[in-house]
């Protein structure tokens, strides 16, 4: 697999020429000033490509070419947005990039409730706390549905979270879940969020996955003709939350979407620490199932914690070995699946792959690295995932 590493552009307080000593071999980026719906200029993308080739990188990954609303909902503007979609396929291609990761999460992108959860070591996790999230849906959103989400034990419950917090917390809160991480398509306040949640009330899971499959339908067989590989991201978490469906949160899903649109350029990002919040999920089935169709991996871990609710665990970022997901078989999984097609002949035989999330430790911590995307947690993640796929390469024992 190739090692790449997320950078965020200018405003990204690591520095591409730093990258090298970390061995990162490639970089996953986007053109973040851009809002969703709107044409990524070839000038924008070629201005972003000299700046990585003046640091001795190429651009491996676009995560992502965001998916706007009126797509998912089909509103007024899908044909504009779908139009200049295509146009920003067309760009990217002429631009020699071919690998394209997107999602389909309604309105919100990586929800977490805290960002930087204490961790037994010292440093700090991303976090995701079901009270909390009920706390701001029913007490700060107060969204009009919301107590047919919770059942009355969890509402109790989060209501007397809600009031040991103080007026700061609130507001942290607040900002952990509708700002969202660093990469999110959008950037919302309470106001934006209920006006976008209106725009659900007659779109359920099957809506939205024929959604989904239509704006494919459009778009896939251009990636196709133009040599690129679209890569959809799972939902994160991978269950509902305000009420939205959810349509990228098992194998199951990713089958649907990948036979009701049967053509190579339309394709998966394994995600594992996304779907691993799942119990039931497997990522050696998903990699054996569907390890043609895997155009991007990110490779992070989770442990699940109990909450009220079993169907929505409260779950933190572990360290990449650690966690809820085998890393070693996954890893020895996908590094088969590139043997395969090695063995075929494919172009796309190697893998690109990210370490993706990190915990904040040593010089990371204190608030000043980007959260989820901390520079040693990183390393140390990329550096364990480096032994792992040297070993399974070269058929070394390692334990399952």
């Amino acid at each position: 697999m190739k090692q790449c590493w997320r950078w965020f552009g200018p405003v990204d307080p690591i520095s591409l020429s730093d990258l090298h000593q970390v061995g990162v071999k490639g970089i996953v980026t986007a053109l973040h000033d851009i809002p969703p719906g709107e044409v990524w200029p070839l000038e924008a993308i070629q201005s972003r490509q000299k700046v990585l080739r003046a640091n001795d990188f190429d651009w491996d990954v676009v995560e992502s070419l965001p998916v706007s609303e009126a797509i998912k909902t089909q509103g007024p503007e899908t044909a504009r947005h779908i139009a200049n979609y295509k146009e920003s396929l067309q760009a990217l291609a002429q631009s020699g990039i071919r690998t394209i990761c997107y999602n389909f999460m309604p309105i919100l992108d990586w929800t977490r409730t805290a960002l930087r959860a204490p961790q037994p070591h010292g440093g700090t996790a991303m976090a995701f706390d079901l009270i909390d999230f009920a706390a701001f849906d029913l007490f700060i959103l107060k969204r009009k549905a919301a107590r047919q989400d919770y059942d009355e034990a969890l509402q109790e419950i989060a209501q007397a979270r809600f009031a040991a917090m103080d007026c700061a917390d609130h507001q942290t809160l607040c900002d952990t879940i509708i700002v969202g991480l660093p990469g999110a398509a959008d950037r919302w306040t309470l106001g934006d969020v209920t006006a976008h949640l209106s725009n659900y009330d007659s779109i359920d899971a099957d809506q939205l996955r024929a959604n989904l499959i239509d704006f494919l339908a459009e778009v896939a067989p251009l990636a196709q003709s133009l040599g690129l590989r679209l890569c959809c991201h799972p939902d994160d978490p991978p269950f509902s939350l305000l009420g939205l469906p959810r349509v990228m949160s098992s194998t199951a899903d990713y089958v649907a979407m990948l036979e009701a649109v049967d053509i190579h350029a339309n394709g998966a990002t394994l995600c594992t620490g996304s779907l691993g919040v799942a119990p039931d999920f497997d990522p050696v089935d998903f990699v054996q199932h569907l390890g043609g169709r895997i155009h991007f991996a990110h490779l992070r871990n989770t442990t699940r914690q109990q909450s009220p609710d079993p169907a929505r665990p409260h779950f933190f970022e572990a360290a990449h070995l650690d966690g809820d997901t085998d890393m070693v078989a996954t890893v020895r999984a996908l590094i088969a699946e590139e043997a395969r097609r090695s063995r075929e002949g494919r172009e796309d035989r190697v893998i690109p792959m990210r370490p993706d999330h990190g915990q904040e430790l040593l010089t990371d911590l204190g608030g000043h690295s980007t959260p989820g995307y901390p520079l040693i947690g990183r390393m140390r993640g990329l550096a364990e995932l480096r032994g792992v796929m040297s070993a399974c390469a070269t058929g070394s024992a390692l334990p399952r």
